[in-house]
């Protein structure tokens, strides 16, 4: 049986250190504050938006939420956009994406100031990620995937890590930051030849396709570490969620492995928060 690598106990550190770092602030007179741009009602966002809401509460930051109409035009979004921006009460941004069809989205998510674009969402941030910069935020979920491999005191240098995914949200930052502690990365996709064979040649796997359980027993080995980032609604059970691993396949074979719900996502909230008081430190230095 493997181990799993649950999110909670890692989510739970981090909370113990922004606190303190929170606390800090606060006696200087600044309160870490993140804005949060959302255009329309979907349920993912608003629950998302909740969990943001409750985190922030726990560590002592505020949020301001900027909700506005499906059919919002252009030039109002640009200049609300701007007006967050602008606002040095705000030290970190998130917009929910994808917008409405009817909007230039690449060009308003250029308008969030790369020093509070605290998910990667504009070219300036992933830039900054690219040129291993440190001062540019990476994507919350890779960057939580980073802090639970850390937690757990998993070694990355020279080991062989293949991502399963090439998305700019997860699979390519996620390479970039793996590169920073030295291991050796492989990224896979749909039209990778033999990639069942590529993924159980790893040391580690990190999935982030996007497909409910696509990895399965095939794709892994004995003694390896799964990292699950998938969050997909399960095809069996309505209503209910799955990731990108094949759990009761992988996991009787695997060392290690992130169960999903409980895993990478319980760390991403708290990973958006750190990231709004790492600005927050940035912007008064």
């Amino acid at each position: 049986m493997a181990e799993r690598l649950r999110g909670k106990p890692v989510a739970d550190a981090m909370k113990e250190d922004l606190l303190k770092r929170v606390e800090q602030l606060k006696a200087k007179g600044l309160t870490p504050k993140i804005g949060i741009i959302r255009v329309g009602a979907n349920p993912d966002d608003l629950f998302y938006e909740g969990g943001i809401k409750k985190t922030s509460d726990g560590v002592g930051m505020a949020y301001e939420i900027f909700e506005h109409p499906e059919d919002i035009g252009q030039e109002e979004l640009e200049k609300a956009v701007r007006a967050v921006g602008a606002d040095s009460a705000i030290h970190g941004i998130l917009m929910f994406a994808p917008l409405p069809k009817h909007l230039d989205e690449k060009k308003i998510r250029s308008l969030i100031p790369v020093e509070k674009d605290v998910d990667c969402m504009t070219l300036g941030s992933a830039g900054k990620v690219f040129a291993d910069d440190v001062t540019g935020f990476p994507p919350c979920t890779p960057t939580a995937c980073m802090e639970m491999l850390r937690f757990y005191d998993v070694p990355l240098k020279g080991k062989r890590v293949t991502v399963v995914g090439r998305s700019m949200v997860v699979g390519k930052p996620m390479a970039m930051l793996l590169l920073r502690e030295h291991a050796t990365v492989t990224i896979c996709h749909s039209r990778t030849v033999d990639l069942a064979k590529v993924c159980a040649e790893a040391d580690i796997l990190v999935a982030a396709v996007g497909r409910p359980r696509m990895i399965g027993r095939d794709y892994v080995r004995a003694g390896q570490i799964v990292f699950d980032v998938g969050i997909n609604a399960d095809p069996d059970n309505p209503g209910k969620y799955c990731g990108d691993v094949d759990y009761d396949a992988v996991e009787p074979v695997v060392e290690k492995i992130t169960p999903v719900p409980g895993g990478v996502g319980s760390v991403t909230t708290i990973m958006l928060c750190k990231h709004t008081v790492m600005a927050c430190e940035m912007q008064q230095e």
